[in-house]
């Protein structure tokens, strides 16, 4: 029989897993147990995050900026400020250079701080100002105020924001210029972690005011290849095993290969291949959203999964702190679901569908429904919300005649939605707005689900998977016609799709898109896959053979693509240099893009690139889209079409599948805990947003000899596998959360 899955993390570090994570010794991660199993903690009546920090605070924290003030405040006891016999000639000379120098300071400072003051502070605090001291306050007090009596210590000032030019100290102890253009302003303060005052540009709202789904454009990136592994983003390591085709056989290759680092290196992976500096370079290019695709195995594995489990979920956390840092929101994505929601490898496996299809189809959606409800509870708590606005819960599921029928999935976002509003309550700021995906049929979707709160469709348009040859050219010159048919295919192939979703369906985002035409690339199409291309592949894996002609073609193209998908987000940041040397999908790289001069460095240049939009023209959301009036108010007749648990997995039936009962113990995922400059630990979150969501977690039948989760799609039905009354419990509406 196979071993039951692992237990909840304890309240135990483990210095070996954590001790390289990029966080500050002093914020090491601690792993509470659920709330339900710890005594309750007194109820507070407002949020505890400082989001909204008080109008003079910027000027009051000893934290200000290390360029603007004096390295060291000299106390009035100084004896170099003792009385002295000195002439009253020699003290105006003395005194006169001293005056001037203070001149000379205050014009700096304010010439620094009265921009933030205005560009920052002021427009938050007029907007919230309520909400900016606590109802229990006597008065203002700064974001790292402890209460006590100025002291004459002397205070050498570190900078805690700054703009275009400042000096940015980064997670490890270093530092660097930040060379943001736009009017970006990052913000990190010590003594208050949880602070959403920055923003990526001049044209994106701060973290600590709402986005504006209407008129605000997410210009956005893809960090993927960072936690699920894909072949043609981190090649390297694929050619370094021979014969991987996917995380799964690469996690096997590596844990046998011990005396080169083993599961490892996948952490030097987490470690190395996005860095600080990138948060940085995305919002200095413009951009302010970030789709963060993760694992599920970042919470758990069960039986013979090889994935390295739970040690991303400490980077993961660090990544929200540097997208909190830069000002960047963050769509997370839960990339990867047990059994494979699709069958490829940047699921984890490479092969067949096994969620909610086949005899492991309805154990491995329970398992799902667990992952996507710890992961709710975790970026629904205020410390987190503001920086993760959005929650993609389930990535490109295929549908089929042989994959996932369409009433099950969508009965399976139904029980999604309801277990997430019942987690975060309904309308805007209540937890992410969901995204799910279309599963490549953009137009099936109008009128699904209509009312819902804050339900947003993931459509990825590419052109490379299309199985065409795709030979026309690219490369027609730098002027107007730059792109030859590639930028009209963009528009003309877009833009009505998105328009008619926009007001159909609602907020409507292209969460993955890229520059490649072809499908060319170093594994692009899978290790050992072929190409559709009808030319030679050699001539687009090395961007150093590209003449301004194809570059100024390729960036008229992303130009295209940017207008006609409206809301977007490009596939991807970084793709990783192979064992050549280079980078060998150069087409797919937005960070090779920027500094090889085939994608724009403003992305409001894009504007008007496809002239006016064909088709019909976007209204405006109504108001219910985005959590507003009539939000939560869906017909009982458009949930009753798509029961969940359904009756049959594309005629299977689903009465004797194999299930788990749900008895098992509630994982909490860590949080870091930070400590002051005073000492003193810092720590509000704890894991779990909503107290009143106590119900088991699903876990193995005893004596039930359940078949791969990964590899059962024809798998003979076990017996007494069916679980009684504790099996397959629904979701339930808990009431809304009182704490918080």
């Amino acid at each position: 029989m196979a071993a039951l899955p692992p237990a909840a993390p304890t309240g135990k570090t483990t210095p070996a897993r954590y001790a390289a994570v990029p966080l500050d010794d002093d914020h090491a991660m601690d792993l509470p147990r659920a709330p339900y199993l710890s005594e309750v903690q007194p109820e507070s009546s407002e949020s505890p995050r400082g989001s909204y920090i008080q109008r003079d605070s910027y000027l009051q924290t000893p934290g200000a900026s290390q360029t603007l003030l004096p390295a060291k405040v000299e106390s009035e006891s100084d004896p170099r400020f003792a009385h002295d016999e000195l002439a009253p000639q020699a003290k105006r000379r003395r005194l006169l250079p001293l005056a001037i120098g203070l001149l000379a300071l205050v014009i700096i400072v304010l010439a620094v701080i009265l921009p933030v003051y205005f560009t920052v502070i002021k427009p938050h605090n007029n907007k919230a100002s309520s909400a900016a001291v606590s109802p229990h306050s006597t008065g203002p007090v700064a974001p790292n105020s402890s209460g006590a009596a100025p002291t004459s210590t002397p205070v050498v000032a570190e900078a805690i924001s700054g703009g275009d030019g400042s000096t940015v100290k980064a997670t490890d102890g270093t530092t660097f210029i930040y060379n943001n253009t736009f009017g970006g302003i990052w913000y990190s303060d010590p003594n208050d972690p949880y602070n959403t005052a920055a923003f990526p540009n001049s044209w994106s709202p701060p973290l600590n005011q709402s986005w504006d789904y209407t008129n605000d454009r997410i210009y956005g990136v893809n960090l993927g290849g960072w936690f699920v592994l894909e072949p043609f983003i981190a090649p390297a390591l694929f050619q370094k095993y021979p014969g991987t085709v996917d995380e799964w056989t690469l996690s096997e290759a590596m844990r046998a290969d011990k005396a080169n680092g083993g599961i490892n290196q996948i952490e030097d992976h987490y470690k190395t291949f996005i860095t600080e500096q990138d948060f940085a370079q995305i919002a200095a290019a413009g951009l302010n959203w970030i789709r963060l695709p993760i694992p599920y195995w970042a919470i758990d594995v069960w039986d013979d999964e090889p994935f390295l489990a739970q040690v991303s979920w400490p980077y993961i956390v660090q990544a929200f702190q540097w997208a909190r840092k830069y000002g960047l929101r963050i769509m997370l994505d839960l990339h990867t679901i047990p059994g494979s929601q699709n069958g490829f490898n940047h699921s984890g496996r490479l092969g067949s569908i096994n969620f909610l299809l086949g005899t492991m189809g309805m154990a491995n959606a329970q398992r799902a429904l667990n992952y996507i409800r710890i992961i709710t509870e975790f970026i629904s708590q205020p410390e987190y919300r503001d920086v993760i606005p959005m929650f993609g819960i389930l990535n490109e599921p295929v549908l089929g005649d042989n994959a996932i029928g369409t009433n099950e999935l969508r009965g399976f976002y139904v029980e999604v939605y309801k277990m997430i509003r019942g987690i975060t309550g309904i309308g805007e700021g209540k937890g992410p707005a969901i995204a799910i995906h279309d599963s490549f049929q953009t137009s099936s979707w109008a009128g699904f689900m209509t009312g819902a709160d804050r339900v947003v469709l993931d459509t990825h348009q590419y052109f490379a998977f299309n199985g065409a040859p795709n030979t026309d050219p690219i490369d027609t010159g730098t002027g107007p016609g730059a792109g030859g048919t590639w930028p009209d295919a963009a528009c003309n192939g877009w833009t009505p799709w998105f328009n008619t979703s926009r007001n159909t369906f609602g907020p409507t985002v292209a969460g993955e898109w890229s520059n490649g035409f072809n499908d060319c690339g170093l594994f692009l199409t899978g290790v050992g896959g072929s190409q559709n291309f009808g030319g030679n592949c050699a001539d687009w894996q090395d961007a150093s053979k590209w003449n301004a002609g194809t570059k100024a073609g390729i960036k008229a193209l992303g130009a295209a693509s940017m207008d006609a998908l409206i809301d977007w987000f490009f596939w991807t940041w970084r793709v990783g240099e192979s064992q050549r040397g280079i980078v060998e999908s150069p087409l797919w790289s937005y960070k090779a893009g920027l500094a090889g001069g085939w994608i724009l460095t403003d992305p409001r240049q894009a504007s008007g690139a496809c002239g006016p939009p064909s088709g019909d023209a976007f209204t405006g959301y109504q108001p219910w889209m985005t959590g507003g009036a009539g939000a939560g108010d869906i017909a009982a007749a458009q949930t009753k079409q798509y029961p969940y648990p359904p009756t049959d997995l594309q005629g299977t039936p689903v009465a004797p599948l194999p299930v788990y009962t749900s008895t098992g113990s509630i994982i909490t995922l860590p949080v870091p805990t930070f400590t002051g400059t005073n000492g003193a630990v810092i720590g509000t979150a704890n894991g779990w947003f909503n107290t009143n969501d106590a119900a088991p977690a699903p876990t193995k039948i005893p004596g039930c000899a359940y078949p791969s989760a990964w590899d059962a799609q024809n798998a003979a039905i076990p017996t007494g596998c069916t679980g009684g009354p504790n099996a397959a419990l629904p979701a339930a509406i808990t009431p809304p959360p009182r704490r918080r």
